[in-house]
């Protein structure tokens, strides 16, 4: 066995910190029933965020890859738990080992895992999938997360080493994240060209029924080859897994009521206390909870696209988020039960509060000629309140002053540039969320419109918004991102310049800052967790200062609904978990399949 060079490390699991929960030799994972009973189905649905899916390659820019795909049928050669954020156990991979000088990774991989089609998962799929991944045609995301790997070293039959740029305690969990694929997948094609083959891979599921761009099913692997590893014990139950694909909310919260799914998460407060109610869970028909998690809280607001000539001056897009009445929003839209964003990583160790700590300021003095002197002098931003003493009137009036400051003034009843064009705005919203965001939007732009701002909402189909989205096709939009436990290299996908050229990137403000580029370096570089804390925090509050964003809001619990007495769950749940990922992973089913007629797939009844 490859022997690791540091005693934080086991060749069975990789900790970010060294903080490995389970020995060499468990059995299962806490939060699963290793006993569970196989077989049934359940049904699920796709967010209506999502249009109609039109290929089975989720690793492009074009096109919509159906529901559940990347999740279900691809594997990595390390596993994460839903216990230990920066912890992952070997999947593909049966042991790893770190260089001596942290700048590599070298992988054996588990001489039993198997591809769908029966073939072995050799070192030679590992470096295929790597080079597809990084290679043209691919979506770019996947270039920025592995920006860091040099060089990929087929070793052996099953050893590959991963050689980096520089040392870091992160990319051992994003090289060992990485989904593996056959090389027989797409062979003698650009990658971009893999559209409707079905991917060779070597998840628990395969592609089963479907109406192709419409309804999908996966269909448990009889052969699954890791069956009996620790990692897989007790998980992945059901024998199929459905998927129902609707573009209407309302359509889809009926059909929810009617059973023609099991289970949804609820985003809408307004639905979940008007819309998830009735005769059905007022019997228990239908069970309805808030579960609770130790996550880190999503981060949710709308982005305004710093691109565009008319928001580079940061006081303007201050004056723009002086608009929202977020107290007003809460009290008689939200029934009282969201807090407010302030930063990027709300509700976590990483939210920049106050004045810098010594921590912070060791990171951002060498940074002083690339900032702000407020970042050094004033507290972080936080987003204005109407709480008394504070008004609307008052953050309006605030509003109209950083816009005079920016060149921007009311003439001949708009507001104006020194040129006299008139300030317009467009906020760019999904055709499934229209009606919600009206509701939403509405207040905000009666407030613009007192600035003398003209603003206007555009609902745009799924397809579209997704490519207006992949090629900064807009002023303001909407978007919420999963908050993580340690966030890493995905940053660099968010917030670096590089990323804001870069079409398709998730960098849709258009941050374009060296210096927020160098902490991006410093949290990717971090070895322990107070490391990674004051480099995030230096990081939200140079966010923060830029005004990027109108911060919205979060909730600390997940609202879900599942149609009672059809599934089982263990008895422990996990701390950091996202519900579908749990259920897919570690529910199962308590009676037969039935079917309900061709129109429909079918579930557990």
């Amino acid at each position: 066995m490859l022997l690791l060079q540091t005693p934080a490390w086991g060749a069975h699991a990789y900790a970010q910190f060294g903080d490995i929960k389970h020995p060499a030799d468990f059995k299962h994972f806490d939060w699963v029933n290793p006993t569970a009973p196989r077989g049934g189905e359940i049904t699920l649905v796709a967010p209506t965020t999502a249009s109609q899916y039109d290929k089975y390659n989720p690793f492009t820019l074009k096109g919509t890859a159906p529901p559940g795909l990347g999740e279900l049928v691809f594997e990595s050669l390390l596993t994460g738990t839903l216990d230990e954020p920066t912890t992952a156990y070997g999947l593909l991979a049966e042991d790893v080992s770190i260089g001596p000088d942290k700048r590599s990774a070298t992988f054996r991989l588990n001489p039993k895992a198997r591809f769908q089609d029966g073939s072995p998962v050799l070192a030679q799929d590992v470096k295929y999938s790597f080079d597809r991944l990084t290679g043209k045609g691919a979506h770019p995301a996947y270039a920025n997360l592995f920006a860091d790997v040099r060089g990929v070293v087929v070793l052996g039959e099953r050893l590959i080493r991963f050689d980096f740029g520089q040392a870091s305690a992160e990319l051992p969990l994003i090289v060992g994240g990485l989904p593996v694929f056959s090389h027989k997948w797409g062979a003698g094609k650009s990658f971009d060209e893999v559209i409707t083959e079905k991917p060779i891979a070597s998840g628990p599921y395969r592609i089963g029924k479907e109406v192709f761009s419409r309804d999908i099913s996966y269909d448990r692997d009889s052969a699954y080859w890791a069956e009996g590893l620790p990692v897989r014990r007790g998980q992945y139950n059901f024998a199929r897994i459905n998927y129902r694909i609707y573009s209407d909310e309302v359509v889809q919260t009926e059909a929810f009521k009617a059973g023609e799914f099991d289970y949804i998460q609820v985003f809408s407060s307004r639905q979940w206390a008007r819309t998830y109610v009735g005769s059905k869970f007022d019997a228990g028909a239908i069970s309805k909870q808030l579960l609770p998690n130790r996550n880190a809280s999503d981060f949710q607001g709308m982005l305004i696209n710093s691109r565009r000539d008319k928001f580079k001056d940061p006081r303007v897009r201050e004056a723009l988020a002086a608009t929202m009445d977020f107290e007003w929003m809460n009290r008689q839209l939200f029934y009282g039960s969201y807090t407010r964003v302030s930063g990027y990583f709300p509700g976590s160790d990483f939210e920049a509060r106050g004045l810098p700590g010594e921590d912070e300021l060791a990171l951002l003095t060498p940074l002083r000629n690339k900032l702000s002197p407020q970042i050094f002098s004033d507290p972080v931003p936080v987003p204005p309140s109407t709480d008394p003493p504070g008004s609307l009137r008052d953050n309006l009036r605030r509003a109209r002053d950083l816009l005079a400051a920016a060149g921007w003034t009311v003439r001949d009843g708009a507001l104006r540039n020194a040129a006299g064009q008139r300030f317009t705005l467009e906020f760019l919203v999904g055709q499934a969320q229209a009606p919600s965001s009206m509701r939403i939007l509405a207040p905000m732009i009666k407030n613009l419109e007192k600035l003398g701002i003209q603003a206007s909402i555009r609902p745009t189909d799924a397809a579209l918004l997704q490519k207006r989205m992949d090629v900064f096709d807009y002023d303001i939009t909407t978007v919420r991102v999963p908050g993580r436990e340690a966030p890493g290299s995905e940053l660099r996908d968010r917030f670096s310049s590089a990323a804001a050229r870069t079409e398709g990137s998730n960098n849709l403000p258009g941050v374009a800052d060296p210096a927020v580029d160098a902490l991006i370096e410093k949290a990717l570089s971090a070895t322990t967790r107070p490391q990674l804390v004051a480099a995030l925090r230096a990081l939200d509050r140079v966010l923060r200062f830029g005004h990027y964003a109108i911060p919205e809001w979060y909730q600390s619990s997940f609202r879900t609904a599942w149609h009672a007495g059809r599934f089982g769950q263990p008895e422990t749940r996990p701390l950091y978990y996202q519900p579908e990922n749990w259920i897919l992973s570690a529910w199962w089913a308590l009676t037969p399949v039935s079917t309900a007629g061709a129109a429909s797939t079918t579930r557990a009844p």
